[in-house]
């Protein structure tokens, strides 16, 4: 059965012709009409994420607008049209396009908008807001997703994106509106001849990089082993591409390298299968130049340049992946250790982390005596803590937030993950341990022999399409219903089920509000400290599968992962 909206739109006077053909097309084939048309996009970890195609369920200049207008509906409630929306984009397809229209829809309701001119990194966004005292931003983007999808974050005047309570108030607006023809667009030229539209050019960059190069631990670290580190740095076709370079030359890096066909901006992102630093395979360019230069770090940015990956050299010689929670606690552990060095560093600084982040976090923590807080997955929740310790007052500073998805923040000017930032510390850090005659590679072990030996595994069952969502909700509901009692052959002893805020002692039966609810996420204990998280995806048609994992030894530890993966792997069978 075809969808009453796609009838509507393939019949719309609005839509062009070309795209009024396409909904035919698509009307032909009635599992994607039915995926396209029969719901709109709902806000995920991180914002709407859809495949760009026409429909209600897809990013299209008209659902761009409709959830634009709703949000233009909130801030004239607000009272906030005067304070003005910052707008940024990245590197994708389609990206420029939707700013524009996005800052059209807020014109058109009297609302200022300041748009950058060109693609910029998603924690440049952020910073904008509380720079300039905006009440709101926009970001199109969809981050590390393939070419076909984009994307559209939502922030509010603190610079972290929306929450799930705003959210709920931005979708209850939209639903009384007209996916075609309910928003109001100010023609482009009008609004910035009127003074509606304020472009923010490259004088602005140098406001937000004068604010990530405040964050340093140890700025000196880089300069003084200038001549002899050397770093290979790629943009992934992406908006990390002028501010990443230019961060690291500001400290002092001389031996800069660039991975030259990935540096044009693409959204095609044509040298690479899927343009996430989290794959090993997009670093293929940045290793063969490493390997000529002598270079021991590669580091890659995704394309909205708020996630960061790195390769380092083992003691082999071969360059190995730095996983998202191996390059946290590396961090961790070092701004607390360089910032205790420089004498900066009071007993009441603190760390956060995501609850599906590594278990050593929370051990550094507590063997250097700094409180973490963990939250859910999202980094409007690390900046959620940011904000309630401002608000109240309260003494110490924001060490680092950091998410196993490879996304890092240090200091307050922004309040989302930020790569340029990430990459200045990495390079501080690198500096810092070479300095005594350590790689990363050498930090990394160090840590093990300090904290325990920790490893993480991540699973992710896709279950795409229109079937795809019900068999999500499947495969939750009966984990829910019909709890595991073992996995891996180890015993279960703890279930936190965060959609009710319970957690039950499987053992004894006890039950007691647990550390967090209304999140769509099942939380294992096992007999033996490990855990098992399962939830299903905000960005992606998947379910996430998280292993935290500590033992004696890698061999051991991986033993484990290897036991736990084959039954984690069922729960979606």
């Amino acid at each position: 059965m075809i969808p009453t909206a796609c009838k509507i739109w393939a019949e719309s006077p609005i839509l062009t012709e070309q795209e009024r053909a396409r909904v035919r097309e698509i009307a032909n084939d009635p599992e994607t009409a039915l995926l396209y048309f029969s719901a709109p996009m709902s806000f995920g970890t991180a914002g709407l994420r859809s495949v760009m195609d026409m429909g209600p369920g897809c990013m299209n200049v008209y659902t761009v607008a409709h959830i634009t207008q709703a949000i233009a509906t909130l801030i004239l409630r607000r009272g906030g049209a005067e304070r003005g929306v910052a707008v940024a984009y990245d590197s994708r397809r389609n990206s420029a396009s939707f700013a524009r229209v996005a800052a059209q829809v807020m014109a058109a309701n009297g609302i200022r908008v300041f748009l950058f001119d060109d693609i910029r990194p998603t924690p440049e966004l952020s910073f904008a807001i509380r720079r300039l005292g905006c009440i709101a931003g926009i970001n199109i983007t969809a981050s590390h997703n393939p070419k076909q999808y984009n994307g559209y974050k939502a922030y509010w005047e603190d610079g972290a994106q929306i929450s799930p309570t705003q959210a709920d108030e931005i979708c209850a607006i939209a639903d009384t509106l007209d996916v075609l023809g309910g928003a109001s667009l100010m023609p482009y030229e009008q609004a910035l001849a009127d003074g509606l539209i304020r472009l923010l050019d490259k004088e602005f960059d140098q406001e937000y990089l004068d604010a990530v190069q405040k964050t340093a631990v140890k700025p000196q670290s880089v300069r003084e082993v200038a001549d002899r580190l050397s770093v290979v740095y790629t943009p992934l076709h992406g908006a990390g591409r002028r501010l990443v370079p230019e961060i690291l030359r500001r400290i002092g890096l001389k031996h800069l390298y660039t991975v030259d066909e990935q540096m044009t901006p693409d959204g095609d992102f044509p040298t690479v299968k899927k343009p996430n630093p989290e794959y090993p395979d997009v670093f293929a360019g940045g290793i063969a130049i490493a390997d000529r230069v002598h270079s021991d770090l590669v580091i890659a940015t995704d394309p909205d340049a708020d996630r960061i990956g790195v390769m380092c050299r083992g003691k082999d010689g071969a360059f190995f992946a730095v996983t998202g929670n191996q390059m946290g606690a590396l961090l961790l552990d070092y701004v607390i250790r360089a910032a205790r060095e420089a004498g900066t560093l009071t007993p009441d600084d603190y760390a956060v982390e995501s609850i599906v982040s590594t278990d050593m976090a929370p051990r550094i923590c507590e063997i250097q005596k700094v409180r973490i807080y963990q939250v859910p997955t999202g980094f409007k929740y690390i900046g959620e803590v940011i904000k309630n310790y401002e608000q109240q007052n309260r003494p110490g500073r924001f060490l680092i937030g950091f998410e196993e998805s490879y996304g890092y923040l240090f200091g307050s000017y922004a309040r989302d993950k930020d790569a340029v930032g990430a990459a200045m510390m990495i390079c501080e850090m690198t500096a810092w341990y070479a300095k005594r005659g350590m790689t990363l590679g050498d930090a990394l072990d160090e840590l093990y022999r300090t904290y325990g030996f920790y490893k993480e595994g991540l699973i992710d069952v896709y279950m795409e399409g229109l079937s795809g969502i019900e068999k999500r909700k499947s495969v939750m509901r009966r984990l829910r219903q019909d709890p595991p009692r073992e996995i891996g052959g180890e015993a279960v002893e703890i279930i936190a089920d965060f959609s009710t805020g319970l957690e039950t002692n499987v053992r004894t039966g006890a039950q007691k509000p647990s550390v967090l609810s209304d999140l769509d996420v099942v939380y294992y204990t096992l007999a033996n400290g490990d855990k098992v998280v399962v939830r299903p995806s905000g960005t992606e048609p998947k379910i996430k599968m998280y292993l935290l994992c500590h033992g004696a030894d890698d061999a051991s530890v991986s033993a484990k992962i290897e036991a736990y993966s084959r039954t984690a792997r069922s729960f979606c069978d």
